[in-house]
Parts: C-alpha cells; structure tokens; sequence
C-alpha cells in the first residue's frame, strides 16, 4: 500500500487531543472545510464522533448522510466549486470507496480541490480477510492528485493536511487518505500539522511579454473565460481586462456571468461566428478540449486559422495538442494584470467589437423565437421550459444541469448574471451529478434560488437523494425534461444507422410523484401556458415548506437538440 509517514512537518506550539478522527478533523478546519458529506459506515464512526462531539470551544462540523457515495463526492465537489473552499466527503471502506470512484474522476477532471476520507480495514490484520479489506489507493491513484494510506494514528495529521494541499494548489484537483481502523479508532495527544496553504505560483515575466506583444497585434481578437477563472478568483481582473481593452469575451462553465449578459462585449451568445472569424483567440482557465473545437480556430470565409494562446493556472494545464502563439501560467489575477501591464499598445477593435454586437442582435431574436417554440400534437418543446424559467430565476440564482440534451438547452439558453452560478457536470460528462450538486448548492448560497434541470435519465442516477434534501431540510427547485427517452443517444444513433435499440425510458413517467413519496411535492406540466406558474409555485413552496419542489415537464421527444460540435 501507498503509506504516508508521520514525518510531514508540525505545529509544535499546538497540541491535539482525541482519537484519529480528531486529528483529521483539526487538518481539515484549518483548512476552511465547514461540512462533512457521507454516507454511513462503521469504519470512519470516528470522523462523525469528531465532527459532532468536537471538543470546546471548537464548534460541530456539519454532517450531511446521503444515500449514495457518489452524491457525497458530488457535493463535495460542488462545495468546493462554490465556495472555493475544498470539499469533504468521508467514504466508508470497501465498496463505500469505489462506489465513490466516478465523482472523484469528475472532480479531477473539473480541477475541483476535494479531499476524500476513506475507511480501511485494519493494519493488525491486513491480509486477513477483515470485513470489506480493499487496497483502496492503486484505484484511487489514477483520478487523484495524491492516493495515500495513513498507516498509523501519528500519521493522520500530517497526511491529512498534506492532502487538503495538494488538493488545493493549482491545478487544483481531488486527493484521497485512507485511514485503517485500528489507527483511526486511536488515541493520542499530537503536534497539530503544518496548516500554511498552497502557495500560488507567479507567471514568468517573459511569458507575459510574449502574450501581451501577441495581443497588441489583434485586430480581431476573442478572449475564453472558463470556471478557473472563478476558482482562482480572477473574475474582477479579468473583467477589468475586457473593460480596458474592448475585446469580445465568451465564457463557458463557472466563468460565465463574469461579463454580463447584456454588455456589448459579450459574444457568449455568437461565440461560432466569433471563433470563425477571429485572428486571436485567448483562451483563459479551461482546457483545448471538444467545448472548444479542441483549440482549432478561425478560418471562416477563406480566413486564416486564427493564432491560439493559453493561460492556465499551472503549467501543466497548458495545451500540448495544438500550436500556440503564446502560453502563461499562473495565479491568473497576476497573469491577466501582468499582460495589461505589458501591452505596447491596445488592439483597435472598435469595428469587430460593432461586428459582433451586429450578430448578437439577430442571435438574440432567434433565441426568443426559439424560447416560445411549439413542441409536435400539443407537446411542450424543451426551449420553451427555459423561456419560462428566465421569467422566474433572480440574478443570483444558481442553475445545476445534469442530462443530455435538456440541458444542452439550458447551456444555450440560461443567462448567467454573475460568475460561480453555473453547475454542469463538466468535461468527464458523469450524469448523477445533480442531487449532490443541489445539497450543496443550497448549503453554500443559503438564500439563493437554487435550481436543477434533471434530464429524465440522469434521474435515475440519484433521485433517492431527493430523501438526503427532505432530511436536512435543504430546498430546491428540481425540473425534470421528461421526454422519455434517453435523447442524446436516441436521435444520433436513428441517423447513423436508421434505428435505435437502448435508448426508450418510460414515456410520462411521474418523477413529481417519485418525489412526493420521498417527503418533498411537485406536479406534472402537460401544456406550456402552465410552465411559468407551475415554476412560481415551486419556488414560493419550496422556500415557504423547506422542501424539494420537482416540476415534471412532459417534452417532445421529436425535438433532437442541434448539436454542432465533435465530441471526439
């Protein structure tokens, strides 16, 4: 097994008491970890002995029990998206672990700093055959940062902090300790460990020469916000940099909302014309990945490709697949006012920004025409869920999808007013993101709406979870696109080979109902004159009742979402 020392270095000044659930505890305080998410398990009993019985003066850790692992990884992750603070889920040992498996690969592959506490069965015996005895970190390695073993009660401080910061420096991402019972279950008086945060690394002065020099000979420039750019905490310079310069800006995850949706520099809504066309794309806290044509662009009407730069938070997020003009990493507030500070001069972009706007124009009218759509014989088209919803959600609301094409819809269609809002599952595409995602949503914007478009399918990922919202009393708007069929496969497998086998779900299935068994109310939506108060009453009476609310909306299953980017 991968097993941490107890060499990592120490706060001698402090000293803690208590069994080894204590002691990860106190690391995972220091830092900044408020909530526990979990599902039950013997081995990590202590943990929740720590979190609930803390000793004076520290106060209780909320404890958060959901009835899947992976919802408790989930709403990890999205407790750290949100606050920007890492997540913790505490995941017994044995199949509570691997049941886990899935959201700690999304995670990684979202850059989220989640910190994942796993039982084990006892060192004493290792080889034995103890109850659920599984060498968890070998699995764990490849979609973690770090995958490591706590062999001894001494060693849990030390490795439970060296966790959280690896977790927590950039590229952030997901880090996993497990602790064997006999050390867990422990007890000692130890040194505290070393609780100084990751350090953020500056970008190279010569990088941001080089990019800044770039920039500066833009006539068509277009900069790329992603979700790093919320995490790293960079949406105010970046906004000051799309401000200063008057350079068109498309936002994609967490990013969006930096700009807003009514500024002329947002070409979110034209963001194809804008990379056809552009002679400089800047791509700021995401990857080259398929969202983006995989870092292909320009080109449009006999153009030349248009010449690519990168900035990450790290060098090793820094694309390799595609040639670039330039490339900085690091901290991104210091890499986007070091390039501002650096321009020889600014990009004339006056024109191109007017060009855009131009195309906004008739891009929004097509989005209106295409909110009031008409589903086929009396259906309701899925655009027109989010023609509704748009009449219904507050600037800060936070909008979680979790699906296929409904919420490919609600990508297009949602306006975001403000960064950090948005919550989709990400590049890993995990379906069963939701319900976790919801609970911590609420838990982190206690007063904000909070609203999960759930695609019929991804339903059956997590819904019993509806059960963990009705528990703890965590309320939240859940809007089912019910079309009963899994949509995303369904049409593109009927145009590939003229059939589609695997891709029926039961039609008008009563998801409100499912949810009403499970504590929480809702109502089924046939006719679209009906969607707007049907989402009203959600909202007031899931706030008033503190409960989960599910609007059931029956969909057009004709209706394949358009899609027009390479996957693959």
């Amino acid at each position: 097994m991968s097993d941490a020392s107890a060499t990592a270095s120490t706060n001698p000044d402090t000293t803690v008491s208590g069994s080894g659930g204590v002691h990860a505890l106190s690391a995972c305080r220091a830092f900044g970890v408020e909530t526990m998410w979990t599902l039950s398990g013997g081995h990590v009993f202590p943990l929740y002995d720590a979190a609930v019985r803390p000793v004076a003066p520290t106060p209780p850790m909320r404890l958060i029990d959901v009835r899947h692992e992976q919802s408790a990884v989930f709403a990890a992750e999205a407790t750290a998206k949100l606050t920007r603070q890492p997540g913790l889920a505490v995941l017994t040992a044995g199949p509570g672990v691997t049941n886990g498996v899935s959201a700690v690969t999304s995670a990684l592959f979202n850059g989220s700093p989640v910190l994942v506490l796993g039982g084990r069965a006892p060192a004493s015996r290792w080889g034995a055959g103890s109850l659920q005895e599984f060498d968890h970190p070998p699995v764990l390695a490849p979609v973690t940062k770090s995958a490591t073993t706590a062999g001894t009660l001494e060693a849990i401080p030390g490795a439970v902090a060296d966790a959280l910061r690896t977790a927590t420096a950039a590229h952030r991402g997901p880090a996993f300790v497990d602790l064997p019972l006999d050390a867990v279950f422990g007890v000692a008086d130890l040194a505290a460990p070393d609780s100084s945060p990751a350090t953020r690394p500056a970008p190279d002065d010569d990088d941001l020469t080089t990019v800044a020099r770039v920039l500066a000979d833009a006539q068509r420039p277009v900069l790329v916000l992603g979700s790093d750019v919320w995490a790293d905490g960079a949406e105010h310079a970046a906004r000051h940099l799309v401000e200063e310069l008057s350079i068109p800006v498309v936002m994609n995850g967490m990013g969006r909302g930096v700009v807003a949706p009514s500024s002329p520099l947002n070409a979110t809504r034209v963001r194809g014309a804008a990379f056809k066309a552009a002679d400089l794309v800047v791509v700021v806290g995401t990857p080259l990945d398929f969202r983006l044509g995989f870092g292909v662009f320009g080109g449009g009407d006999g153009a030349a490709p248009a010449r690519v730069v990168h900035l990450a938070d790290a060098p090793d997020g820094i694309a390799r697949h595609v040639e670039l003009a330039a490339s900085a990493a690091g901290d991104l507030s210091a890499v986007l006012a070091g390039i501002l500070d650096r321009l020889p001069r600014r990009p004339e972009t006056k024109a191109w920004v007017e060009h855009l706007a131009d195309l906004a124009v008739g891009a929004t009218q097509k989005v209106e025409a295409e909110l009031a759509s008409e589903g086929a014989d009396g259906t309701i088209h899925p655009a027109r869920v989010y023609g509704a919803l748009r009449q219904v959600l507050d600037p800060d609301a936070v909008v979680i999808g979790d699906g296929g094409d409904f919420v490919s819809y609600a990508g297009r269609l949602v306006d975001s007013h403000r960064p950090g809002c948005w919550l989709d599952p990400g590049p890993f595409g995990c379906l069963g993101t939701g319900l976790g995602y919801t609970m911590a949503a609420r838990v982190a914007r206690p007063d904000a709406q909070v609203a999960l478009m759930l695609g019929d399918g991804a339903a059956g990922f997590s819904l019993m979870d509806v059960d963990t919202l009705v528990r703890h009393k965590l309320p939240a708007v859940i809007v089912v696109g019910n079309n009963g069929i899994w949509g995303l496969e369904k049409h593109p497998m009927q145009f590939l080979y003229g059939y589609d086998v695997a891709a029926e779900l039961q039609p008008g299935l009563g998801y409100d109902q499912v949810v009403t068994a499970l504590g929480g109310a809702g109502e089924t939506v046939s006719d679209a004159a009906e969607l707007e108060p049907a989402l009203r009453r959600a909202f007031e009476q899931s706030r008033d009742a503190s409960l989960p609310y599910c609007v059931n909306v029956l969909l057009d299953p004709s209706v394949a979402y358009p899609r027009s980017s390479n996957l693959a």
